[in-house]
């Protein structure tokens, strides 16, 4: 690849593009780094507030639905590498709202690949960030890059669906697609909609961490750090074509969760633990895990590093110590009654 490198990321203003995008600005000065996000309610400028002014960031405000948009920004600017972050990830609010779950999954990919695809400047990496729950779930079979996709919700079956789309234009033109399925990732400024800032986010508030349904549901978390070390490599290594699960070890049942961050945030005795937790009717459709193999990514050197005993400490502190991030953006419950724009 080229030295001089102009890296776009769509939805990097969210949780996990935001660390990207900082993190590509930060190593990399040399590079041109544009963030294209519309700031919809899960994504907040302050987490870009380290990097906003430096000489190498650009920010274009837009919707990747917006085909004029996307094709001016390929028009003028000559991309490298597209790492295509945008995207509505809520389950629960997916059965709500499976058609704008659609556009912006499904017909957000379409515009961005047309756009890449028919560019003067031809990119070098179009890295695409799925996710494990296109597989479906599983309590006996570990999934790697090879095994079916059995999606079982509206969200995951629009982020197989863009899979597919990502891959016709490797079948049929070359185009060079990367695709990542990535286990839960967790730290700060991750919005309060999921478990982990929820949880967090209730407890600050003296209420209960409530737990949907009575299942042993359990998740895989992975470190926020790791997964963009894991993005800038596959950027690096990655061979075109390919699939790369980007998982961990570090499995934790939603109960065992929600206790140990009663025990951290609200240093309780064991008896009185459970006295902050508050079952609640469970979504229509829940996978009871989602275990997966990254030997292709280890293969390429990678390894998650950050520990859940140093991850979740640094995460729990940072909520402590910003209370008031996210309070500007309205209730979920509330914006998922009403029509959703794109972006992530």
């Amino acid at each position: 690849m080229d030295l001089n490198r102009t890296i776009l990321v769509t939805g990097g203003s969210g949780f996990i593009g935001s660390h990207l995008v900082c993190s590509l600005v930060n190593r990399h000065p040399e590079w041109r780094i544009i963030n294209l996000d519309n700031l919809d309610y899960c994504c907040s400028s302050r987490s870009l507030q380290s990097i906003e002014d430096r000489n190498n960031y650009t920010f274009i405000r837009g919707d990747v639905c917006n085909s004029r948009l996307v094709n001016h920004i390929f028009k003028t600017e000559n991309i490298d590498v597209i790492f295509h972050l945008a995207a509505k990830t809520h389950v629960e609010a997916s059965f709500e709202s499976p058609s704008s779950f659609q556009r912006v999954n499904v017909d957000g990919t379409r515009v961005l690949l047309a756009a890449a695809h028919q560019a003067r400047h031809q990119p070098q990496r179009f890295i695409y960030v799925s996710t494990d729950e296109v597989y479906g779930g599983s309590l006996e079979e570990v999934f790697d890059e090879s095994s079916p996709i059995r999606p079982t919700n509206p969200y995951s079956a629009t982020k197989a669906a863009a899979e597919y789309l990502v891959r016709s234009y490797w079948d049929q033109y070359q185009f060079p697609i990367i695709i990542t399925r990535s286990n839960n990732i967790y730290g700060p400024r991750q919005f309060t909609e999921k478990v982990i800032p929820r949880f967090l986010t209730l407890l600050q508030m003296n209420k209960k961490c409530t737990i949907q349904g009575t299942l042993p549901v359990s998740r895989h978390f992975l470190f926020v750090t790791d997964a963009v070390k894991a993005f800038l490599l596959v950027m690096e290594k990655g061979t075109v074509g390919e699939i790369y699960n980007m998982g961990t070890s570090c499995e934790i049942p939603i109960i065992q969760l929600a206790q140990e961050l009663v025990k951290m945030v609200k240093n309780v005795p064991d008896s009185e633990v459970n006295d902050w937790l508050e079952f609640v009717p469970d979504r229509p459709r829940v996978d009871l895990c989602y275990p997966i193999k990254s030997k292709k990514l280890h293969q390429l050197g990678w390894r998650a590093e950050v520990s859940w005993a140093e991850g979740i400490r640094h995460t729990v502190q940072w909520y402590h110590d910003n209370p008031d991030f996210w309070l500007e953006k309205e209730d979920p419950q509330q914006i998922r009654s009403k029509p959703e724009k794109c972006n992530q």
